[in-house]
């Protein structure tokens, strides 16, 4: 792998630096704030976040810097290892749950269908008839 660190990396490095040195200096100050006399479990707590926090950020660009670079070998022609894009896969009927049947009452259901009808026509006739139609 080479050493070729591209100009927006500098300020990632800056940016992971300066946010793991915040979060474990707002650690050390919720520690602080536990000792004093009015310090309670919420400042503990936080006291042992903060330094979490920072251990994410490190986490999280080390991650990004690994994902970067097996992107880089990928994208790379000469890499045998790239493999060609997978066509998805058809997931079996038998697989999936069956989707439940309901009985349905056709007298209930004509009626309520004519109802409904009947309703977005009218709705329809106010809707020609109103000047407001555009707002």
């Amino acid at each position: 792998m080479s050493e070729y660190r591209p100009p927006r990396r500098v300020a990632l490095i800056v940016l992971v630096v300066v946010a793991a040195a915040g979060c474990l200096a707002l650690g050390y100050w919720q520690w602080t704030r536990f000792e004093e006399v009015g310090g309670n479990g919420q400042n503990l707590g936080y006291a042992f976040q903060w330094p979490a926090f920072a251990f994410f950020c490190i986490y999280a660009y080390r991650r990004f810097v690994k994902l970067e670079a097996e992107e880089a070998q990928t994208d790379d022609p000469d890499d045998a290892r790239a493999s060609k894009a997978e066509e998805p896969t058809e997931i079996p009927a038998e697989l999936l749950p069956s989707r439940p049947k309901v009985a349905i009452d056709d007298a209930a259901t004509d009626l309520e269908a004519k109802q409904v009808r009947e309703y977005n026509e009218y709705l329809a006739q106010l809707s020609r008839g109103s000047d407001r139609s555009g707002q």
